[in-house]
């Protein structure tokens, strides 16, 4: 039992390195998006490209590997408790994957996703899609040859399996397609009959402009009544400005960010919501297994589901603004003054297709995801090229919502996640 216990101490040692090093690598990722100076890409690219290595060559660590044949023989293993002998499971499950990535793939998907979101930023600026699309097809190849890879380890039917597994462990494309056909059926049922309804809300209050301080100050009013501390000595999280909200972070130091429309505050109230979420969500892990595999976020999907849930299910809910109204008033002064409770309310719930997926309500958002799932799996099927993807997006928003794209900056450079690499 002892030696058992003593190999199992030393791999969760690794894993600690590990973790803290990944710590470290989001806090440089989120500076990238926030603080760096715009001439640092070139070097910030190659600093994360040389984190990825040494991240690669900590997960493939020779040393590792012997310790999980050591730990996993049947007399050993048996002697280990639940949580430990998940601990021992995730651990090979990243040191399988990870083994069998070369490590110029790995640096080179680092440094190509640092110089993809960089171009994706002033693309997206000047509305210009075929200014962004090369690096973003060098990024698709890279990850394509990693998908193709992580295919074979992880004993997925196709390479796109693969790629979501990495986000919701074995979960497969066949299970989600036949989820969203019978969700697509039913939002759209549901949309048909809102967009029927005779009371109809009215809209106009949301388009009061509101100064960019103000909103930030309502920000963190927001932040502080859902519980994410960011003013006082004990914080652990802040909110800062980006393009595309997210959320980024470990325990004790869960950063977000947000954007500010001045004619359209609620953008900002309802990404700082479902950021808070996000950071909640991560603050509140148990910390007796920081630092170690079980100790970090189960699944992208239960992640949502935590972010969704501040932004809806708390924030559009009328107990809610009957508690923050009075806060909101107080910070806009003069701005909000003559808000009214019932009809705010029913107009932050409005049911109405839209174009920008963060923006969307709670019936037509799940059809941002439909359109963006199918997307990737042609796209890794290859059923649809880098190339054609405005015209496939533009094509679907149509086919889905109804709407319009007028250009690619609210179109298919909306979202962050492809040019970072995220599939």
């Amino acid at each position: 039992m002892a030696e058992s216990l003593s190999e199992y101490k030393k791999l969760m040692e690794k894993a600690k390195d590990l973790a803290v090093l990944q710590s470290a690598e989001a806090i440089i990722g989120w500076d990238m998006e926030t603080m760096m100076p715009p001439k640092a890409i070139n070097l910030r690219s190659q600093q994360l490209a040389m984190l990825s290595v040494l991240e690669h060559k900590m997960s493939t660590d020779p040393a590792t590997g012997s310790l999980l044949d050591r730990i996993m023989r049947p007399k050993e293993y048996e002697k280990l408790d639940d949580v430990q002998k998940r601990n021992v499971y995730l651990v090979k499950k990243r040191y399988d994957e990870q083994t069998k990535l070369p490590e110029e793939l790995v640096s080179e998907i680092a440094k190509q996703s640092a110089l993809t979101i960089d171009i994706w930023k002033k693309a997206k600026a000047k509305k210009n899609y075929e200014m962004f699309r090369p690096e973003l097809e060098k990024l698709v190849a890279l990850q394509k040859r990693a998908a193709a890879i992580l295919m074979e380890v992880k004993q997925t039917v196709t390479p796109y399996d693969a790629m979501i597994d990495i986000f919701e462990p074995k979960m497969t494309t066949g299970q989600i397609t036949r989820t969203f056909d019978e969700l697509r059926e039913g939002l759209v049922a549901l949309l048909k009959k809102c967009e029927k309804a005779s009371r109809q809300p009215d809209v106009s209050i949301l388009k009061r402009k509101v100064p960019i301080d103000t909103q930030r100050k309502i920000a963190v009013a927001l932040a502080e009544t859902v519980g994410y501390d960011v003013t006082s000595k004990q914080a652990g999280g802040r909110i800062d400005t980006t393009e595309h909200p997210f959320t980024t972070g470990y325990y004790d130091d869960v950063r977000i960010t947000t954007h500010y429309y001045e004619d359209n505050f609620t953008s900002s109230v309802f990404s700082v919501l479902h950021e808070a979420g996000h950071a909640i969500y991560e603050q509140n892990l148990n910390r007796a297994f920081m630092f170690q595999p079980v100790g970090s976020a189960c699944s992208s999907g239960l992640h949502e589901s935590q972010s969704r849930m501040f932004e809806n299910i708390i924030g559009r809910s009328y107990e809610f603004w009957t508690y923050f109204m009075p806060k909101l008033k107080k910070i806009a002064c003069n701005t909000l003054a003559d808000f009214n409770l019932d009809k705010f309310v029913h107009a932050i719930n409005q049911v109405k297709p839209s174009k920008i997926r963060v923006e969307a309500d709670e019936v037509t958002y799940g059809l941002h995801i439909i359109i963006r799932f199918n997307i990737e799996r042609d796209l890794f099927a290859e059923k649809a090229t880098v190339k054609e993807l405005p015209e496939v997006w533009n094509e679907s928003y149509r086919d889905y919502l109804g709407v319009k794209v007028e250009d690619d900056s609210e179109g298919v450079m909306q979202d962050t996640h492809w040019a970072s690499g995220s599939f």
